[in-house]
Formats: structure tokens, C-alpha cells, sequence
């Protein structure tokens, strides 16, 4: 997946940063007209004609668009993902730490996000009728995009026995995301263990299907502004100023969930497992973290991350290029932790009530979708979008976070890129291979 990682990062950045701010100037357009007309003409008889038949339909295109790419996209790349792991016969232990490490990690990330939303509850507290009323009317119409299996979910065994799909064709085209995944996982692990020539053309077509998937999406994304101006001025109209306070709350949970795996788990895991000292590891990787946070992709910060790993961490470069390679696009913390967060924001925010079986299918789907999120702006979006829609909680909830997320977007890629570092300074330590920061003091310095 190199040179797809290559590709994606060379396009990701493209009028990114004009998109950027069609797409504040589209959420706070259609949020002030909202407010204004919630204010100024409450039950005003237009407004619900407005979004019957123009901001609704063009809000549901938009989902439905980002629907019909994301399982070919969520395939290609989990499949890819773990294909690329191809090293581990020449790495061997280095490969199993590193595939042990980032479930874990990934694991703890989800967890203490959901912990965290759980115990501050940011979008609790909106008008009850209001939120069942707009409920009601995202579940008809997301039932057009995507036909919940809500209800009839198995339990127990059963729910253990679902994941492993009968009919890979049948999962897909009933969104069942879990045994999409470990279909995905597992054609992987076919791709891995069987090298030939024809598999690598197998592998290469697929990874095909990944970079047609990511441009089509990027086309869809041009989109976005339009329907972030419908989303916001339907939820606004109806909201009021409760979507004001709401979506404070909302930004706050997300930076203190990633603040606190970035210098809270990361530093542990940095001072207990790679014997190293945090604050000497976070200054001497500041280069790397600029420009991820200025990017927003990870990606394209893989350059800086393989230089600063080689030059400032003094990292063994065959584990360095292969856990920040495999990082970028399947150790995404931060990107699973904001997925965990936003979907149950959300959930809260329309009143859904999710059971503990509800948020572990959330907290697997995140953990998984770590490893097949794009490292590119923007790459978590259609998956909230399908999360969402698995959970009936309407879909178009995510307008109300997409005039935010170009912050949290640079700020959740930040603890993705520090996380690789992490990783590979905390495997390099764990696998016996001293990195050269560990040993004598050298003249060689890059």
C-alpha cells in the first residue's frame, strides 16, 4: 500500500485548505439563518415546506453518496492494510508486537473515549419533543439509505457466531459492518500468507478500488459545504440555541479525550514500556506534530514522522518504516477516539438510548475501522456516517459536527502521528532492537 499511501498523500492536500473554508462558511450560514428563524418565526409554515423538498433532499444525496462508497473504501483498505503486513515473515516478532500493540492501544483510545462521554454526557438536555420529532423523521428517511437491522440485533452466542458472515455478499448489502470487517481481516490474512504472482495482481486491483474509492470520496466531500448549510439550518430551525451550547460541550469532550491519550496514556506507555522520558520524546518529535496538525493527514506527514524517527529518535529504520508505514493508515487513535465520542454524542443529542451491547458493537467498530480509516482530511466522516446509521440515529447528525471538524480533524491527526512515533519507539524497545539513542553517544547523528 506504499505507493497508494504515496498517491493519497500527494492528493489528499489538493484546495484542501479552500474547502476548508466553504465549508465554515456553509455551517455558519446555515446555522445563523436557523437561529434567525428559529427566533424570529418559531412554526413559521415555510419552513417545513423548505426542508421537505429542498434542504432535506439535497442533505440525504449527500449521504447517500458518502453511503454508497464507504463499504468499497472500508474493504479495500482494511484488506490492504493487513496485506501490507507482507514483512512480518521477514520481521516476524517485530510484526506480531506491532499488530498486538495497535489493537491494544486502539482498545484503551475507544475505551476512554466512551468512558468520558458516558460520564459528562455532552448532548443530553435537548428539548425531549424536539429531538424525538427529528428522530422520527432521520429514521424514515435514512430507511432509504440504509435498512437497519435495529431490534433484531443478535444477543449473546449468537451475536459471537453473527461475525463470521455465511454470505459476504448478503452482509454488504445489509451493512452488516462487523462481518464485512472480519471478512476483510481475513481475505487479508489470505493475501498475506499466499505470495504469488497472481495474488499480487489480486492485491493490486484491490488496491485499485481503494484509490478510485478515496477520489470519488474526495469529489463527494466537494459537496459538502452545500449540505453542511442544509444540515445546520434544518437542526438550527429546530434546536434553537441548545445547538450552540451543545456543540461546545461536544468539541470540549473531544480535545479532553485526546488530550488525555496523548499525554496521559501515551506518556505511560512511553515511561514504563520504551524506558524513555516523555517530555524529551514530545520535544524532540515537535517537527512532526507541526506538521500534522497543519495537514490534518497523516499521510502526508509520513515523510517528516520517517525523518524525525531516523534523525531525532534515532529508531532502527526497518522498524521505523514499517511500523509508521502500517501506522499511518492502521494505528489511528485519534481517529478512532473521535469516531467512539461522535457517535455517541449524537446518540445523546437525538435521545437514542444506547445498551452497553449497542456501545461494544461502537468500540469494535472504531477499534477495526482504525485500521481501514483513510489517513487522509476528512477520512472519518463516512464511517460516523454508517456507525450512525447502523444505530438509528439519523445520519444527518453529522452536520453538526462537520463545521468543526477542520480542528478536531488537525488535532485528532496530531495524536494519530504521535501514537506511530509511540508505537515505534515503545516496539523497538520491546522487540530487543536498541534504538541508537540507547547506546553510546555517536558521532552520527543522521
Amino acid at each position: 500500500m506504499t505507493d497508494t499511501v504515496d498517491a493519497v498523500a500527494t492528493d489528499a492536500p489538493t484546495n484542501h485548505g479552500a474547502l476548508q473554508w466553504r465549508l465554515l462558511i456553509g455551517f455558519l450560514a446555515g446555522l445563523i439563518l436557523g437561529l434567525g428563524v428559529y427566533s424570529l418565526m418559531p412554526g413559521a409554515p415555510w419552513v417545513d415546506t423548505v426542508v421537505t423538498y429542498v434542504t432535506g433532499p439535497i442533505g440525504q444525496i449527500f449521504l447517500r453518496l458518502l453511503f454508497m462508497l464507504v463499504l468499497p473504501l472500508l474493504f479495500s483498505a482494511l484488506v490492504i492494510g493487513i496485506a501490507e503486513m507482507g514483512e512480518i515473515r521477514a520481521l516476524k516478532k517485530v510484526g506480531i508486537i506491532t499488530l498486538v500493540y495497535t489493537v491494544i492501544v486502539s482498545g484503551i483510545a475507544v475505551l476512554l473515549s466512551l468512558v468520558l462521554v458516558n460520564l459528562i454526557q455532552p448532548g443530553k438536555g435537548v428539548d425531549p419533543a424536539a429531538a424525538r420529532e427529528l428522530l422520527a423523521q432521520g429514521q424514515q428517511s435514512a430507511s432509504g439509505i440504509i435498512e437497519s437491522s435495529a431490534g433484531k440485533a443478535p444477543m449473546g452466542m449468537d451475536a459471537l457466531v453473527s461475525l463470521v458472515p455465511s454470505n459476504v455478499i448478503s452482509a454488504m448489502s445489509n451493512n452488516d459492518i462487523l462481518a464485512v470487517m472480519f471478512f476483510a481481516l481475513f481475505f487479508g490474512i489470505g493475501l498475506l500468507l499466499v505470495q504469488t504472482r497472481r495474488t499480487q495482481t489480486l492485491k493490486d486491483a484491490i488496491e485499485g478500488v481503494f484509490e478510485v474509492s478515496m477520489r470519488l470520496i474526495a469529489i463527494v466531500i466537494q459537496l459538502a459545504p452545500i449540505a453542511i448549510f442544509c444540515f445546520m439550518f434544518n437542526l438550527a430551525a429546530q434546536f434553537g440555541w441548545d445547538l450552540l451550547f451543545k456543540l461546545a460541550a461536544y468539541v470540549g469532550v473531544v480535545l479532553l479525550a485526546l488530550a488525555l491519550q496523548m499525554f496521559g496514556v501515551f506518556s505511560l506507555l512511553l515511561q514504563f514500556l520504551a524506558k524513555k522520558s516523555p517530555i524529551r520524546f514530545f520535544r524532540e518529535i515537535r517537527s512532526a506534530m507541526l506538521m500534522a496538525f497543519s495537514t490534518a493527514s497523516s499521510n502526508a506527514t509520513l515523510p517528516t514522522a520517517l525523518r524525525v524517527a531516523d534523525s531525532e529518535l534515532k529508531l532502527p529504520p526497518k522498524i521505523a518504516r514499517f511500523v509508521l508505514t502500517i501506522g499511518a493508515t492502521a494505528n489511528q487513535n485519534g481517529s478512532a477516539m473521535f469516531e467512539g465520542v461522535t457517535v455517541l454524542f449524537l446518540a445523546q443529542f437525538f435521545g437514542a438510548d444506547l445498551s452497553l451491547s449497542d456501545q461494544f458493537f461502537v468500540m469494535l467498530v472504531c477499534i477495526l475501522a482504525g485500521v481501514g480509516t483513510a489517513g487522509v482530511p476528512a477520512g472519518t466522516l463516512p464511517v460516523i456516517a454508517l456507525i450512525l446509521a447502523s444505530l438509528d440515529v439519523p445520519p444527518e447528525g453529522i452536520g453538526l459536527i462537520l463545521g468543526v471538524d477542520r480542528f478536531l480533524d488537525m488535532c485528532r491527526t496530531t495524536v494519530n502521528v504521535v501514537g506511530d512515533l509511540v508505537a515505534a519507539t515503545v516496539i523497538t524497545r520491546i522487540s530487543g532492537e536498541e534504538a541508537e539513542g540507547d547506546q553510546p553517544a555517536s558521532p552520527e547523528a543522521t
